[in-house]
Order: structure tokens, then sequence, then C-alpha cells
């Protein structure tokens, strides 16, 4: 069996025929293997699930309660009519998988949503070699370079306290499941009190349950009277920018992190005050970097700007070719304003 044979884009989504499973499927299926909690990959509906245990609160806070799972841990090899399939760090977000499918001495991996780098919050993405390697490409223009982690946490802890030095609050926007507690961790809770929309804060209780360690926050709907939030910071999800719900802060200033804010032009389309690069997808050199470090026969590209990342394999030497998977976006980041994408 080919490797292209081994795994399948359908309508659907990605299909392993000799398995009978899909990874990530667009619709429910019986049964799909889930790369993370996100819904535009982790979709309602189907009858068995397979995913990491590490993101095994978030799932199940996010699905039906009758939802039929099975949890690996991560390397953990299991058998599924003959296919050998195993899960493995993505770096996207807790419990963030990349799926690994064996079968007759042929490897495909299906990387999900993924980055390379550190992250406090969810293990590194480990390289994995294969015949076919499926990636994402979000951020796959040369423009979209990251600084490291705590670089960028060092401007957001400085336009922290320079607001609280002019006497307001600040909102920060990030996306509610694994952007949000990403910033939390590398948040300095020296400077002030951390306040939560109610979105943000259900993913911030999961990932406590999970063991990840965060610095303390208050939810906002919490709090009963009038309150002082000067001097605070309160993370909350796009969708509240411009809403009445920012009237109880006082004096604010607001700022968005996402990778778009590598773009000229995109904090002002978003009417914040400042913007911060940091993104939870590869940036245009470490999707490269995971190629090269993969050095599969075949590259799947998918989600972005694949047309351009495969024109550029190509014409570098390798073989690749774009593939539909299916996938709607969710989050503030999944796609720019200017791609027509629907935002939630």
């Amino acid at each position: 069996m080919s490797t292209d044979s081994l795994l399948q884009s359908t309508p659907r989504g990605l299909y392993c025929q000799a398995g009978d499973f899909f990874v990530d499927p667009a619709q429910p299926v019986e049964r799909a293997v889930i790369t993370h909690a996100h819904s535009d990959h982790a979709r309602r509906g189907c009858r068995h699930y397979l995913a990491a245990a590490d993101g095994e609160a978030l799932l199940r806070s996010r699905m039906l309660p009758e939802a039929d799972f099975q949890f690996l841990r991560y390397s953990e090899e299991i058998q599924v009519r003959g296919v050998t399939v195993s899960l493995h760090p993505a770096g996207h977000m807790l419990g963030s998988a990349q799926v690994r499918l064996e079968h007759r001495g042929r490897v495909a991996v299906v990387t999900g949503d993924y980055k390379l780098g550190r992250d406090p919050t969810c293990p590194s993405w480990e390289a994995i070699r294969c015949h076919l390697f499926v990636t994402e490409s979000t951020f796959g223009l040369p423009v979209y370079r990251w600084e490291s982690e705590a670089s960028a946490m060092d401007a957001v802890n400085r336009w922290w306290r320079d607001s609280q030095d002019a006497g307001k609050c600040c909102v920060l926007y990030g996306y509610a499941i694994g952007k949000s507690q990403r910033l939390l961790a590398g948040l300095d809770d020296t400077i002030g009190p951390i306040y939560t929309h109610g979105a943000v804060e259900k993913g911030i209780e999961a990932y406590r349950e999970s063991g990840v360690k965060l610095p303390p926050t208050k939810y906002v709907g919490s709090i009963e009277g009038k309150h002082d939030f000067r001097g605070g910071l309160v993370l909350a999800v796009p969708s509240a920018h411009g809403t009445t719900w920012l009237r109880r802060f006082g004096r604010i200033s607001t700022a968005m992190a996402s990778g778009w804010m590598a773009v000229r032009g995109s904090r002002r389309r978003r009417s914040v005050d400042r913007g911060f690069v940091i993104s939870d997808h590869v940036d245009w050199p470490s999707l490269l970097e995971a190629v090269e470090l993969c050095d599969p026969e075949m590259v799947w590209v998918t989600h972005g700007y694949a047309a351009t990342v495969a024109r550029y394999l190509v014409e570098s030497g390798r073989q690749a070719a774009v593939i539909d998977s299916r996938q709607r976006v969710e989050g503030e980041e999944d796609a720019p304003a200017d791609k027509g994408a629907s935002q939630p």
C-alpha cells in the first residue's frame, strides 16, 4: 500500500481506509482521531473518539457528556485494524497531538495545528520521520516570523506596567482556549491582579485540572458591586471588544495577541491600542524547518497559504501538493480578515 492510499483527503476530512477512521473529521463519523480540543478539529457527534490524554479535561468540557473517548499517552501505540496509531506532541496547546499512522512499512503524520519552540503550558513539538507529512499553512508566507516566547511576553508585561502607571486597566484579547492560558502563564502577576472573561476562565479551569500551573485569576462575573480595576489586566476573548461589557473597567488600554499582528494594518483593523505577535501556529521558517526535520517523500499542505507553501517546496526539490482538509476556522487567529473567512 502506498502512503497516498494510507491517507486520503475526502469531503468529510482526512480518511485512513486501512483503519477505517478519520483524522479531525469535518462532520460526524463512526471513528475519529482528534488532534486537539478546538471545535474546528474536535467536532461533536462522532461515535468514537481517540485523543491525547493530556487534553482529556479540555475535550470533556467541550464535548457532549455521552461522547465515547479513548485517550492515549504521547508515543503510546495501538493497533486499529492493522494500522499502528500513535499520538505525539504538536506544541499547539494543551493536549494537541500529531497523529502518526504506520501500515505495511509506510508512515504518515498529520500535524493538525502545531508550532515549534517553547510553550510553558504544553509539551513541545516533536519531529517524526515519515513518508507523508500533512501540514497546516495558516502563516505560510515569509513575512510571518515569530520572536521568542520570552521577548514577546516581556513586551506584554511592559505594556501592562506602563498602563498601570497611567491609571488604566489593561484588556488583553486572545482565543479562549489555548492562547489565553499561554498568555496567562507568561504574565508577571506581581504587577497587579489578573481578571478573566467567562470563556477564558473555563479554559483556565481545565488547564489547572490537567496539572498546568498558572498564576491566580479572578473571574469578572464573580465580582459584585463596584470594583476598581485600575492597574489590573483582563484576559478576554476578541468578541468582547467594543461591547458594553468593557464599561465596568473604566479607562482601559486594549491589545490583541495574534500572529496577524505581524502584518501592518492588522492592529488598525482590530481597533486596539497594541498588537503583540504571539501565535500558536508555525511561522514560515518553522514550517520549513519541520519539513526538513521530518524529511518526507511527500508533503500535503492545507489550511492557509497552502498554494504558496506547496509551490515553494516543489521549487526547492520536494514533492508537495495542496489538499482541502475541510477544516472550518474557529478562533480569531485562524483566518485573516482579508481572506473572507467567518469570524465567530
